[in-house]
């Protein structure tokens, strides 16, 4: 980084109160959200749901906004808020686990009104030690290792440092060199060639702060090009801020060699949430901008090489769609005084209906790439007219919230683990709404064994993961969220999947069909099928996710 030194001495000599504090984080938000993409990219696995960035920045920004107007310059009442603000906020398990982080450092600031170095050294011990009690089984070579060496870097440096913006050097370069290393410590990191997402995060967030003590832009992102397949804009609705009115879209192919610092520095003169992607010689940028810069990103790129696609869409208007599709209404079980009610987390609109029909009482939309808050989970049945409560996650990277949820709220609420929609469906048919909340829950959790779950998808990268080799746009086959095929079309990898699954043992297979999948060419699959297993039963339900052509139940 470039050093501002004079900033940096006035800084020096300020007090590190609750005011400056905010500060601080607004600017450690403010980097990571502005990186999120670059973190969503280091997805693990080839899928296109890379979502680590944006559930982490989702939840400091729920944090920041806890604290945006809170006047306070108690150090320890400011942490006390920004830390309830992310617990409250929490999305996904990286966001979860970010939120542990905060709540540890709140406490190590508790009375303090003022961070010096043993208070800032106690507070980052204190969020190492809270992060790995909030996980059952921690995993090194994770956001926990980073923020454990991060913590232990601290420690040494106690009597070497001078003063909090000292530590705080040692602090990101710390992170830093954890984050790098961790590909050492978990195998399938080094087998995708990424280093760990959420660390990754954590990093970001940590070096905003520093950025903002020197002077260092927080507008300009650290330079992320993805492959052209990882660039989904299908939930690009989620984010939209005031003055997007159009997505645009360009692909082209550069003249010479594209200056990618200065491409992104001329974009952000036009519009926001910008991306590039580049396969084989060809650039994809993705844009948002108000309708006075609509053309604008166009005759740029047209000054850079020859265009080869322009896709424009009106962002308001496509807003306008989804409010509308969200409206759509769907009959929940009415729930009464003493009943169990079932809350269940859905990824599409389909899904919800199957799920409605068999009795439960709420849906959380979400899913893949889009994690409902603790918050969200905790709204959902908050104001029932019963305490006694069943949570359905439905998917690995929204348990953990649930949990959160289960925390925060004085009524009776029982988490079964479901990772899949599968697994939640097949619960769903052990279900008694009269009868004894733990007793239901736990025949529920046994009921997830019932059942096997496949996914169809379009990989996003190419890549080696369990001898599964997979070339970036082929369609991918997950078996309970283990990769186990790479094929050349969504029917090859159905069938290769099935056999994967032993399906010819089972007796039903339901295929959940997704946005992009047509009825008739899913029914065409279906019978196909039922030609090469005559012994199984199959059914074909609209289930409406994003992603994902086929979400498979094997029973």
């Amino acid at each position: 980084m470039a050093i501002d030194t004079a900033r940096v001495e006035k800084f020096r000599r300020r007090k590190i109160d609750g005011q400056a504090f905010k500060r601080l984080v607004e600017a450690g938000v403010t980097w990571l959200r502005t990186n999120q993409q670059v973190v969503n990219a280091l997805n693990v696995f080839p899928v296109p749901d890379g979502d680590t960035g944006t559930n982490m920045g989702l939840t400091l920004q729920a944090a920041w906004n806890e604290i945006k107007d809170k006047g306070t310059v108690h150090l320890g009442e400011m942490a006390a808020a920004f830390s309830k603000g992310a617990l409250m906020g929490a999305r996904g398990n990286s966001g979860v686990i970010t939120s542990q982080i905060l709540r540890g450092f709140s406490r190590g600031v508790h009375e303090k009104a003022e961070l010096d170095v043993d208070t800032f050294i106690a507070a980052l011990g204190e969020a190492r030690d809270t992060a790995y009690k909030g996980v059952v089984k921690p995993v090194e070579g994770t956001i926990l290792t980073v923020i454990k060496e991060t913590a232990n870097a601290a420690e040494a440096a106690r009597g070497s440092v001078k003063d909090a913006i000292e530590l705080l050097e040692v602090a990101v370069k710390a992170a830093d060199e954890a984050v790098k290393n961790t590909p050492e410590l978990l195998p399938i990191l080094k087998q995708a060639g990424v280093v760990d997402s959420g660390g990754k995060g954590l990093f970001f967030f940590l070096e905003g702060m520093l950025r903002h003590i020197y002077g260092e832009s927080l507008e300009t992102p650290t330079v992320q090009v993805q492959s052209l397949s990882a660039m989904g804009f299908e939930d690009a609705m989620g984010d939209v801020e005031e003055g997007q009115d159009y997505e645009v879209i360009v692909d082209f192919v550069p003249n010479g060699e594209l200056d990618l610092h200065s491409f992104y520095a001329k974009l952000e003169e036009m519009g926001t949430s910008i991306q590039v992607g580049e396969g084989e010689g060809m650039y994809r940028m993705h844009i948002h901008v108000p309708t006075e810069n609509l053309y604008v990103p166009i005759d740029y790129c047209m000054t850079l090489g020859t265009m080869t696609n322009v896709a424009i869409e009106n962002l308001m208007a496509q807003m306008d769609d989804i409010q509308k599709s969200k409206s759509t209404q769907i009959q929940f079980s009415a729930v009464e005084p003493g009943d169990i009610a079932v809350v269940v987390v859905s990824p599409g609109l389909g899904i919800s209906r199957i799920f409605a029909s068999l009795g439960v009482s709420a849906v959380v939309a979400g899913g893949q790439t889009m994690n409902p808050s603790t918050q969200d989970i905790l709204a959902s049945f908050e104001n029932m007219p019963t305490d006694k409560v069943i949570i359905l996650p439905n998917n690995k990277n929204i348990v953990m919230a649930a949990n959160q949820a289960k925390e925060v709220t004085v009524k009776n609420v029982q988490v079964v683990p479901t990772r899949t929609v599968p697994q939640g469906l097949s619960a769903m048919l052990s279900f008694d709404p009269s009868g004894d909340v733990e007793a239901v829950a736990e025949r529920m959790n046994r009921a997830l064994n019932n059942v096997k779950t496949g996914e169809i998808t379009v990989a996003t990268r190419s890549v080696e993961i369990d001898g599964v080799t997979v070339q970036d746009g082929q369609v991918i086959a997950l078996l309970d969220g283990k990769l186990v095929v790479a094929a050349n079309s969504v029917e090859s990898g159905v069938f290769d999947l099935l056999e994967k699954a032993e399906a010819g043992e089972h007796e039903i297979v339901t295929l959940l069909f997704g946005e992009e999948m047509p009825h008739a060419e899913a029914n065409r699959i279906a019978d196909k099928i039922r030609e090469k297993y005559s012994n199984l039963e199959v059914e074909v339900q609209e289930g409406g996710q994003p992603h994902y052509q086929f979400i498979l139940s094997i029973e």
